[in-house]
């Protein structure tokens, strides 16, 4: 996954997924309540229900099979460390996918849910221990912006085991949304400020051209000529991490307010309808008057 395309397309699948379940989350919570909502670990689409586990296996599949070619050398006799590590977080999607498909086919998803959310946790789980035990040290601003992507996957891993733990709570499961969301978005950061040269922090220089050159232990995609760069390149890491989270909760924000108006505004109206007819209901009830008869002393 060293490569452009390696972070682009995973980012981008990531990126659009997260914004799949943040859409479906937000409205399911809205329609149905906090009293009948529950977490979900992936969503039907309108007319194709399995789309999504179906495109998580394909993708996972084709995935492992160009890492394990080492795609785009075509090598089939080196099996390199980081490759196989990279193949085994695509194995765990297969996983939760399968069982996900399965469990659904065989109309038992309700009651292997829970079953269906650690899976889910495994994957990011995975993903957590291969970037934190990864066999090339990635070093420099390579190896900042994956300490960042470590955070991410940490917070992804901890809400979907709370979702799985607790399927009510609208918060974890609003928090994994997000997150995916976020790894997919930083996954396209790190595709054009590690691999493409014009996007290269100012003072550093991109390694992609001598990638043949670089240890298969020590490599980073991009060297700065000065340490004062360095800094400066990941404070500027540190701006766009923060930037983009920004930019995901403004669209969160935005959601949950075009959710809350459709289902508030039909409410509103039928209370103001019942209200009217109540008043109108008030105003014609027929007055009764009781005639009370005359005491022996007034006669």
């Amino acid at each position: 996954m060293g490569t452009f395309l390696g972070h682009f397309v995973p980012g981008l699948s990531l990126a659009l997924l997260g914004l799949w379940h943040l859409f479906n989350t937000i409205r399911s919570y809205c329609l149905k309540g906090p009293e009948t909502f529950s977490a979900k670990f992936w969503f039907p689409f309108p007319k194709l229900k399995h789309l999504e586990l179906v495109l998580i296996l394909f993708f996972s599949f084709f995935a492992i099979i160009l890492l394990t070619i080492d795609f785009p050398e075509f090598n089939f006799s080196s099996f390199k460390p980081d490759n196989l590590e990279h193949a085994s977080m695509f194995l765990h999607l297969i996983i939760f996918a399968c069982f996900a498909l399965f469990c659904e086919l065989t109309l038992c998803s309700d009651l292997f849910s829970g079953i269906i959310g650690i899976l889910s946790a495994s994957v990011f789980a995975q993903e957590l221990f291969l970037l934190h035990f990864h066999s090339t040290d990635h070093l420099g601003l390579e190896g900042h912006y994956h300490f960042l992507l470590q955070l991410i996957a940490f917070v992804s891993f901890s809400s979907a085991l709370a979702s799985a733990s607790f399927p009510k709570s609208f918060s974890a499961a609003l928090v994994l949304s997000v997150s995916v969301m976020f790894q997919g978005c930083w996954f396209l950061n790190m595709g054009f400020m590690l691999w493409v040269p014009g996007y290269v922090p100012r003072g550093c220089v991109s390694n992609t051209a001598s990638s043949d050159s670089r240890s298969v232990v020590h490599s980073s995609a991009v060297a700065c000529e000065s340490p004062g760069a360095e800094v400066r390149a990941k404070a500027l890491a540190n701006l766009q991490f923060s930037w983009i989270l920004s930019t995901i909760l403004i669209i969160t924000c935005a959601l949950c307010l075009k959710f809350s108006c459709k289902v508030m505004l039909p409410k509103n109206r039928s209370s103001s309808e019942y209200e009217r007819l109540c008043r109108q209901g008030s105003d014609r009830s027929p007055v009764l008057t009781v005639e009370v008869p005359a005491s022996s002393d007034q006669q």
